[in-house]
């Protein structure tokens, strides 16, 4: 492994998710935050709900009830007058709807004088939900978006029709109560009615739409998921005050900063990367072999939210197959390249994401490996931790999308 460029790239990650940690981002949000003087109840969901929470909590010194639903192991203590509950991600689970029915549970029965503060962050649409079907079908038909490649937008299409809170739902259920809703994006261009599905915004999307997803994907679908998918869903709502906090764009310019504190010249290529996880790994690779060797350090910068078609039943994420996809391109080279997840978990693994340079292929060669067999049976997680290029962050109590970087030595 190469030491001076692993180091560096640690120092990227570190600086890029400090910048885009969602405390200071709500305390802003909430100067402008003027309840009408009856009750504020909070209700929070998300991989960053926790983070985001405590900082409102915090800031405003009190709330009169509230519910936080995160991913698990991403609480990280107790929050006065606020029942924290972690749940599944990505694919929905029982500890999930149930603290989903707690949340509704403290909206109910609000006033007009009453404000509910939500505070809203990717991973919501599996961790914020009321099925309107059975759970074990919306469990499948979620394993059945992931599995195909489907990006973002077109899960969040299907599943807000499956819901009872998703596409502006959860906001009809707090009237007559004022929302005020903070979010922290993970959906490229921050079309606020996809984060999290939408449970606090007025749905753009069609139910033609939604039926278009199914059938592209194939998607074995009840009568009765069907029927869902030909309703409606809310196209005006009068008591939400919305604000982003974050997005992709805060942490890709992070990352350029420190990328050029480091002595690297910096290149955003995109802050709307959104293709197959391999074949962006492939174009870095390959942009940092035809750079290679021209006595200027650059840095080559990605930031938007891959997908992965699964072809087999190994571990892994989007970041770590990206990388990996990679490391045939740098074989040999003084240049790595690496991707990470903002909110520290990358698939259902430990790790945040990975990282490979010109000796990363060597590497998985001595332990038996190669990257079209590890990519086909979609165990990338194996390969890097053989190779020792796994990143392991912790969750970090934000969720802004993934960022990638192709680094090039000067020499």
């Amino acid at each position: 492994m190469d030491v001076s460029l692993r180091k560096d790239a640690d120092a990227i990650i570190s600086a890029s998710l400090r910048a885009v940690l969602p405390d200071e981002a709500v305390r802003r949000a909430l100067q402008t935050f003027q309840p009408r003087g009856g009750r504020v109840v909070l209700v929070a969901a998300g991989k960053a709900a926790w983070q985001m929470a405590r900082a409102a909590v915090e800031t405003l010194g009190r709330v009169d009830g509230g519910v936080v639903i995160t991913k698990y192991g991403h609480v990280k203590g107790a929050l006065p007058g606020v029942t924290c509950c972690e749940a599944g991600h990505p694919v929905p689970d029982a500890n999930g709807f149930a603290a989903t029915e707690q949340a509704l549970a403290v909206v109910r029965g609000l006033t007009a004088a009453d404000t509910v503060l939500f505070l809203l962050s990717g991973g919501g649409s599996a961790l914020f939900e009321q099925p309107l079907l059975p759970a074990t079908e919306l469990q499948d038909i979620t394993n059945q978006l992931l599995a195909c490649g489907a990006d973002i937008v077109e899960m969040n299409t299907v599943r807000k029709r499956l819901s009872g809170v998703k596409g502006g739902r959860f906001a009809q259920a707090c009237a007559p109560a004022q929302v005020f809703s903070i979010v922290l994006s993970d959906i490229l261009g921050d079309p606020l009615d996809m984060i999290a599905s939408g449970p606090a915004a007025p749905d753009s999307s069609t139910c033609a739409q939604a039926l278009a997803v199914a059938e592209k994907y194939h998607l074995t679908l009840s009568t009765q998921a069907r029927a869902l998918l030909g309703r409606e869903t809310p196209k005006e709502l009068t008591n939400v005050t919305t604000q982003i906090t974050g997005s992709v764009r805060q942490l890709c310019a992070a990352a350029t900063d420190t990328c050029r504190a480091l002595g690297y010249e910096p290149v955003l290529l995109t802050d709307r990367l959104c293709c197959e996880a391999r074949e962006a790994g492939s174009f870095l690779g390959a942009i940092a072999r035809t750079h290679a060797g021209q006595g200027r350090r650059l840095a080559f910068i990605a930031g938007g939210e891959t997908v992965v078609h699964l072809t087999g039943h190994g571990l892994g994420g989007r970041n770590q197959e990206l990388v990996l996809a990679a490391a045939p391109a740098l074989n040999g080279l003084h240049a790595a390249v690496f991707a990470v997840g903002s909110d520290g978990t990358d698939g259902p693994t430990d790790a945040a994401g990975g990282y490979v340079d010109g000796g990363t292929l060597a590497a998985l060669t001595a332990h038996g490996l190669t990257v079209f067999d590890t990519l086909q049976k979609n165990d990338a997680y194996h390969a890097l931790q053989a190779a020792g290029g796994l990143i392991l962050t912790g969750p970090t109590g934000t969720n802004v999308n993934d960022v990638a970087v192709a680094l090039v030595a000067g020499d």
